[in-house]
């Protein structure tokens, strides 16, 4: 896993009101930093990360690296719009951040967003990028907003400054989407090492949920899934089925409701319940099936509930007596 320090320098300049990207400029971009902490932080838990802006009266570094993100959270919420980017400084400012971190042996790493239009010439930014690299700082850019305009300055500005592949530009036209969704399946997110886990699409999870990051969701899905399955198989597919395995998961049963609990976990499982309306006499009988394993493989069911001991016991004494019966 990488160990990076990393600064995330937004672009707060007037151009950000605009609203072409979902809810506006400004907020897609705070919402794609809040992705970027948590994607940076899943790949390593010693990663740390900090925050600047870059326009306004002057560059300004709102959190230190950090690895808390309610001081991330707390700074996006307090940020103004105003004035205008300033590429060249804001991003010499944030090597410098860099270079005062404690963990010196955490790569350097900053990323940029850029929504306005660029005020440095394409020599300038060609110059800064060979500065950068020769200080072994990687640089992510985010070209948005005037993605058309910007593209060729940045696209030297990243040539200057990459080596072995470790500095990406990323350009994303105005649309529907929402940054975060497309940096997930960027160079930026997916790094050296790949997307971190439980960030990439589908994650090789089931359902594409990582169950050590999400476990309800993922539980729920499972539990989703059997239903469905439970519905196809039992007769009539009616919606009976669906409030067993949730009773079930939560253990919450219903109250003296025994008998009635009994059938309907037999329904869930694709059995005829017992004291049904329909000619079971003329049925062909079922064959023998051990209810307490099948229950006890079935997620969240708990087998030492005292209820659903006492609706099985019941289940197992009618049987006895039937057999006794036939006996006679």
């Amino acid at each position: 896993m990488v160990l990076e320090a990393t600064i995330v320098v937004l672009d707060n300049s007037e151009w950000m009101r605009n609203g072409d990207y979902t809810p506006t400029r400004m907020e897609a971009q705070a919402d794609a930093t809040t992705f970027l902490f948590n994607a940076k932080t899943q790949t390593n838990p010693e990663n740390t990360v900090g925050l600047m802006t870059m326009a306004g009266k002057s560059p300004e570094v709102l959190v230190t690296l950090t690895p808390d993100i309610g001081k991330i959270l707390t700074a996006l919420h307090h940020i103004s719009i105003s004035g205008s980017s300033n590429l060249s400084t804001g991003v010499q400012i944030a090597q410098l951040a860099l270079k005062h971190r404690q963990n010196k042996n955490q790569k350097q790493r900053i990323i940029v967003f850029v929504g306005s239009p660029l005020q440095e010439d394409e020599k300038a930014l060609v110059r800064l990028g060979k500065k950068l690299k020769k200080n072994n700082v990687a640089v992510d850019v985010i070209n948005f907003g005037e993605e058309v305009e910007n593209t060729t300055k940045l696209e030297a500005f990243i040539a200057a400054v990459n080596s072995s592949e470790n500095s990406h530009l990323v350009s994303i036209p105005p649309g529907p989407h929402i940054l975060s969704d497309v940096l997930l399946s960027s160079p930026i997110v997916a790094g050296e090492d790949g997307a971190p886990p439980g960030f990439a699409s589908g994650g090789g999870f089931e359902f594409g949920v990582d169950p050590n990051l999400d476990p309800e969701l993922a539980l729920a899905l499972r539990i989703s899934m059997e239903e469905e399955a439970a519905r196809q198989r039992g007769p009539g597919g009616s919606g009976g089925d669906a409030m067993v395995v949730d009773t079930a998961y939560s253990g919450a049963a219903p109250t003296d409701e025994d008998d009635d609990l009994a059938q309907a976990l037999a329904m869930s499982m694709g059995q005829q319940p017992e004291g049904d309306s329909m000619d079971t006499d003329q049925q062909a009988p079922a064959p023998a099936v051990d209810l307490n394993s099948i229950l006890g493989a079935l997620p969240g069911v708990n087998m030492d509930d005292p209820r659903l001991r006492a609706a099985l016991g019941n289940k197992d004494d009618s049987k006895g007596e039937e057999k006794k019966d036939e006996k006679k």
